[in-house]
């Protein structure tokens, strides 16, 4: 019967027979162990004499001897050589160290995994019977995909209180994780694995809010949620917040809408988590200033109309470079921008800007609620006022804005 048993290899020596390509595929994944690797082959193959000349592993020019084995914490046949295997796995074995026999994984006394790496937890799959090393890969790219995907419960569970039982404060981190607009499909599978990975979610109302009933029943979710003109948790209370947990030896996941670094304040919350002294990784999300208005087959740049766009807080009102944008024939998207609809348009029409310029507004983009209204721009106010339009809302300005652009 196998078992599965994880070795710390680092500066442990590991004899490698052979120095074809077999064998430069284990000796890259014993370097990345840290190992301290001897190659023993008469000749070498392009990618391990790289690694010889850089100095990364070591090389004996030669024939392996059975004394090439007495100083190996681990040996590992890969000669072609079945006969040669098989005699390299017998030395090792007289000298009880674990050898991989690539030859004949069988009649050696280990096997190699095969394995993959998300985040920090490193999975390994291998045949209890006869050596079935395409299964054992099937079954470990199922694993990373489910894995990658947050599929399973990711959070460290040492130290899962204020102390481990060493004495010590388990590490505590932040990382601010960017939504998208709010389909949860559209949420990265590095986000996912993050929030996997999290004891406490602080999440705002707008984002992939239907992520938050995947979390385990244990993780906490604090609200922070913003509407307009109602900040019921300030965002130096939301900074605190995420720091307190941090220093509490908890991952905290900072979940937003749309992408940390485009109007969602990541910035300030990352200079918060440093001046704290807390370790703090950003994770992309997709903008909603680019998503939502793609959603509503809405192209921000088309060839032949505009090569170039503009993203614009609607709180900044129609700044000296937004009315520019449109001068320019541009597209000017609009983020937060609905309540400073009428001021906009009106600048935009004392500017210059054409009145029938086409102009959009998607609400609630990326839900079953979306909803697209058009008309020119001296129309628009009067038009958002008759259907009702109301925030969140994504306004584009600009011929790309046209209907019926991309049809035929």
């Amino acid at each position: 019967m196998t078992a599965l048993l994880g070795v710390e290899l680092g500066g442990r020596r590991v004899l490698v027979a052979g120095g074809g390509p077999v064998a430069a595929r284990r000796v890259q994944s014993m370097r990345v162990a840290g190992a301290d690797v001897v190659v023993v082959a008469p000749q070498l193959c392009e990618e391990l004499a790289e690694l010889v000349e850089d100095r990364v592993v070591r090389w004996r020019c030669g024939e392996v001897h059975e004394s090439d084995v007495d100083k190996a914490w681990l040996v590992h046949t890969a000669t072609g050589d079945r006969a040669v295997d098989a005699q390299v796995a017998a030395w090792a074995e007289a000298r009880r160290v674990f050898c991989v026999n690539a030859g004949a994984a069988d009649a050696g006394t280990a096997r190699t995994p095969a394995t993959t790496q998300v985040g920090d937890v490193l999975v390994g799959v291998v045949s209890t019977g006869p050596a079935d090393p395409g299964r054992s890969r099937a079954v470990r790219d199922h694993l990373a995909a489910t894995l990658r995907a947050g599929g399973a419960d990711l959070r460290g569970r040492r130290g899962r209180s204020d102390a481990d039982r060493s004495g010590g404060r388990r590490q505590g981190r932040v990382v601010l994780v960017g939504g998208g607009p709010g389909d949860v499909e559209l949420l990265t599978l590095r986000g996912r694995r993050a929030l996997a990975e999290a004891d406490v979610v602080v999440t705002d109302r707008l984002g992939p809010r239907d992520v938050l009933a995947e979390l385990h029943p244990d993780v906490e979710v604090v609200e922070v949620g913003k509407t307009p003109g109602h900040h019921p948790v300030p965002q130096h209370e939301i900074e605190q917040i995420l720091v307190e947990h941090a220093q509490r030896g908890r991952t905290v996941v900072r979940l937003k809408g749309g992408d940390p670094f485009v109007f969602g304040r990541g910035g300030e919350e990352v200079l918060a988590c440093r001046e704290a002294g807390v370790p703090v990784e950003v994770v992309p999300g997709v903008s909603s200033a680019m998503s939502v208005p793609a959603l509503a087959g809405i192209p921000l740049t088309h060839r032949g109309v505009t090569t170039a766009f503009h993203v614009l807080s609607g709180h900044e009102g129609l700044t000296a470079s937004a009315r520019e944008t449109l001068l320019d024939g541009a597209t000017l998207v609009v983020l937060m921008g609905v309540s400073m609809l009428p001021a906009m348009v009106a600048d935009a029409l004392a500017a210059g800007v054409d009145p029938d310029l086409p102009v959009a507004i998607v609400e609630n983009g990326a839900t079953p609620r979306q909803r697209v209204t058009r008309a020119p721009l001296r129309d628009v106010v009067a038009r958002a006022a008759d259907v009702g339009v109301r925030a969140p809302a994504v306004i584009v300005l600009g011929r790309v804005a046209a209907e019926g652009l991309l049809d035929g």
